[in-house]
């Protein structure tokens, strides 16, 4: 069992969610395994126009939303060759050097089938082009069709694609797969809301595994406007910054294993950012304060944003090599984030209020 998941079978449920493909607008698999979980916690269950789900315990107030998006980056095809090639574009934010030699699952309209990220073999290159990036629009998927036509006859233009690569477990219980970002930030609110109500938290916990983060926060600003929350959380995932060539001084002093990272600065409500920040504190538990002058990057950009505005924070756990086949997390900084979680909500009562100073 991974240490930092105490519910039963946590490391099955989570290996499944890793698993389980869904690129922006084509979650509905993660989703089904996420609202299957929380079925079993007893939560009430939702869902709404654009395929956010949300997990409900108890009744009181103030209505939190706990929100952790549920798509991960992929491929969408654009073309079928008459050479039985798919040709493709990126869904969400991919560094293309990525995808070389990659294995990827096709989700075709009748079945999903395995293939493989093909380009020129480095022999038949011109010795400029050796030095050059590949581009998504140089490399193309190869199912093994042998024409356009049998292509054709199992994969069509829309249909989506995600990278091949199971879960790993590296040394000290660290974890790696794709989708880490952001099933794992799905993982968290729903745990986090259910040891709460299990705590006894008299608040209204609505965890929400939201769609469509990575293509600009849209199910977010859907379900936030919907559920009408009194204050939210987004937990996504953040740059682990302990690695050869990233700066501090630029980028923050956010190594793997630090805990909870708090996001200040953009959107962030600085009275439930102090509110998280005295909670860590009291109970003890290890984090980091991140800057965001502008913007998190994450669903709280959006969440922030309905109706007259929501209290929103934002908190986050390392994450080495984002938007990678190989994103890599701790799970100490997983339990850390679901503890400061499950402590700031079991305190909640009607009269919290979060002042921006």
């Amino acid at each position: 069992m991974l240490r930092g998941m105490s519910s039963p079978r946590p490391r099955e449920y989570f290996t499944d969610l890793l698993n389980a493909p869904g690129p922006s607008s084509f979650e509905s698999r993660p989703a089904a395994i996420w609202r299957a979980r929380a079925e079993r916690y007893g939560a009430q269950l939702q869902t709404d126009a654009y395929g956010n789900s949300f997990a409900r315990f108890g009744s009181g107030k103030p209505r939190v939303m706990l929100a952790g998006h549920v798509d991960e980056i992929g491929l969408i095809v654009v073309h079928v060759g008459e050479g039985g090639l798919l040709h493709v574009q990126g869904i969400g934010g991919w560094d293309s050097q990525q995808l070389v030699g990659q294995r990827v699952r096709v989700l075709g309209y009748r079945g999903d089938l395995l293939g493989v990220i093909g380009k020129k073999a480095i022999h038949l290159l011109e010795p400029d082009d050796r030095k050059k990036v590949s581009r998504i629009e140089d490399l193309w998927i190869d199912i093994g069709a042998k024409d356009g036509d049998e292509a054709r006859a199992h994969v069509r233009v829309g249909d989506a694609a995600v990278i091949e690569q199971p879960p790993i477990e590296l040394l000290n219980g660290r974890l790696v797969s794709r989708a880490i970002d952001n099933r794992v930030g799905a993982y968290i609110v729903l745990e986090a809301a259910r040891r709460a109500a299990e705590a006894g938290a008299g608040a209204e916990l609505v965890a929400v595994a939201t769609v469509q983060e990575e293509i600009g926060h849209i199910g977010a600003l859907v379900a936030s406007y919907g559920l009408k929350p009194d204050l939210a959380i987004a937990v996504d995932v953040t740059h682990a910054t302990d690695l050869p060539g990233v700066d501090a001084k630029r980028h923050g002093d956010v190594p793997l294993g630090s805990g909870a990272t708090l996001s200040v600065g953009s959107v962030v409500h600085r009275g439930l950012f102090g509110a998280l920040l005295d909670t860590a504190e009291r109970e003890g538990i290890p984090y980091r304060v991140e800057a965001n002058p502008s913007r998190t990057a994450t669903d709280g950009d959006d969440t922030a944003k309905a109706r007259a505005g929501v209290p929103t924070a934002v908190v986050s756990i390392p994450n080495r090599y984002m938007h990678s086949p190989n994103e890599m997390i701790d799970p100490e900084d997983l339990e850390a984030v679901i503890l400061l979680l499950e402590r700031f909500l079991v305190g909640l009562n009607p009269e919290s209020r979060f002042v921006q100073p």
